[in-house]
């Protein structure tokens, strides 16, 4: 009975352990991040940063509503680049400024960041980059996959994150 207790709780652990991402070096790769930099730190390019990535957040959340895994994010983003531009330099031109944007998927890296019940260790992750002007402003970041950061109720597109919901369910939360 104690032998069959021990086996029951290794494998609770290891359960855990892949769960959070305990010992993992590379859990990382399971996400996909989306990081808005502003052109400086100047109060006006702060708040456009924040107009920008509501109207990003409100182009890409139907548009990646039905992708299931990671690589089908990475798809449609990637897809969408150019159109993401566009966007993103219409409002900079309807806002006087005199700058562009830039946006890309590439690796890159990022501190320790929390959301809520979730904490992304630091390390290199994918990232769909948006450079407003010279991007050496403050900037904004939040996950897209698992999605994190695209709620828009008002549309009828409410994402949760399925690892939130799958903790929460294991732990009766």
């Amino acid at each position: 009975m104690k032998r069959l207790i021990a086996i029951f709780f290794l494998i609770l652990i290891v359960v855990v352990a892949f769960l959070f991402g305990i010992d993992n070096k590379d859990y990382h790769k399971e996400y996909l991040r989306i990081h808005i930099r502003a052109n400086s730190n100047s109060s006006i390019d702060q708040t456009i940063k924040y107009k920008i990535k509501d109207s990003v957040v409100d182009y890409l959340t139907p548009i990646i509503s039905n992708c299931k895994v990671k690589k089908d994010f990475k798809k449609k983003l990637n897809e969408n680049l150019i159109n993401i531009t566009c966007i993103v330099d219409t409002i900079l031109a309807q806002n006087n400024f005199d700058y562009k944007s830039s946006a890309q998927i590439r690796n890159e890296y990022f501190p320790v960041r929390s959301y809520e019940d979730l904490t992304l260790e630091s390390g290199y992750y994918d990232a769909l980059v948006i450079n407003l002007g010279s991007g050496e402003g403050d900037n904004w970041w939040c996950v897209v996959y698992p999605p994190l950061c695209f709620i828009n109720s008002n549309a009828g597109y409410i994402y949760k994150s399925r690892i939130i919901e799958i903790i929460n369910k294991f732990f009766g939360g």
